[in-house]
């Protein structure tokens, strides 16, 4: 792979309504806060590039609906998918039972492979903690995940979040590329869905947003 390029990968936002998805994706790619919920119809689209290690990196982001009527529609979101960010609130102990499920839902679909982080949010309201630490991290350890807490209103523990995630995609990659005797792009897992890591080389910074009927 040329130095002068990098790697775009897939990652996709799950967890129920209200848990404030969203809200950390605005604080990591524009560092912008609301206050005022913000619900995501279906699904929105988030681009940012970071530099990690030498190696430029492009997340293309997913961020999904939480509402139930939406559920079935998450196979359509996550397929291909490189990472997955699955977020409950600490306060709701229903939103983290959901993060259960999503996880059942990703390792069916695209195996082992992919790299997912477990995020207990809103820690700003430590008081109202309904899920314990242990709880949490004990269950993303059994999964293979790792687990994060953040806050979108204090700008807590995102950025790492992402950074980490990032780096055990490239590992991931590094590993797909090594077993294909070189090729850049992973490879299928049992003939089924295919994940793509595809090489970038523009300079532009500025965050790219689209979005499929959503609102804020």
């Amino acid at each position: 792979m040329a130095s002068s390029g990098g790697h775009t990968f897939k990652v996709v936002l799950l967890g129920e309504g209200a848990v404030g998805k969203t809200s950390l994706l605005l604080r990591f790619v524009e560092n912008k806060f609301n206050d005022k919920h913000l619900t995501t119809l279906q699904a929105s689209f988030l681009n940012k590039k970071m530099n990690i290690g030498g190696k430029r990196v492009n997340l293309a982001i997913w961020d999904t609906a939480g509402q139930e009527r939406f559920h079935a529609l998450g196979p359509i979101y996550y397929r291909d998918s490189n990472g997955a960010v699955l977020v409950y609130d600490i306060t709701d102990e229903d939103s983290f039972l959901k993060v259960k499920n999503w996880v059942k839902e990703l390792r069916k679909m695209l195996g082992n492979e992919i790299s997912l982080c477990i995020v207990g949010n809103k820690v700003d309201l430590e008081n109202d903690r309904h899920i314990s630490v242990q709880d949490a991290e004990s269950y993303a350890a059994s999964v293979g995940a790792r687990h994060y807490h953040t806050s979108a209103k204090l700008n807590k523990g995102i950025e790492e979040m992402f950074l980490d995630l990032s780096k055990s995609m490239l590992e991931q990659s590094n590993t797909h590329s090594a077993a294909s005797g070189g090729s850049s792009a992973p490879g299928s897992r049992g003939g089924s869905t295919r994940r793509q890591v595809v090489t970038i080389v523009d300079d532009d910074d500025r965050p790219e947003r689209r979005g499929c009927c959503s609102s804020s």
